[in-house]
């Protein structure tokens, strides 16, 4: 849930607390119960959407340290490659014989 969602949320829930206590056909104790347990209900909600979010993040994060570990493998292996190409390229060179008629 983003800022304004958070917002909206808290401003919704103070008038109806509001509210509630304005036209609220109970006593003073029962009123006092019923906000106690809607305040419970509420950080109970946020403490499972704080969880939601929190293992959202953290298979995001593995995913991307995933990819970011098969990108840095196929690196590799394109520069183990790369390196080898040039060892073998130079080494045939080198072995190869000078032809002494030809002049660089």
């Amino acid at each position: 849930m983003n800022r304004d969602g958070w917002a909206s949320f808290v401003l919704g829930l103070g008038i109806g607390v509001g509210l509630g206590m304005i036209f609220a056909p109970k006593s003073g104790e029962e009123t006092r119960e019923l906000l106690k347990s809607k305040a419970d209900e509420g950080a109970d909600y946020l403490r499972k959407q704080t969880a939601g979010l929190r293992d959202s993040a953290s298979e995001l994060v593995e995913k991307g340290r995933d990819v970011v570990s098969r990108q840095a493998e196929v690196i590799r292996e394109n520069l183990a490659e790369a390196v080898e190409a040039g060892r073998q390229a130079y080494m045939g060179e080198k072995a190869a014989p000078v032809d002494p008629t030809q002049a660089v």
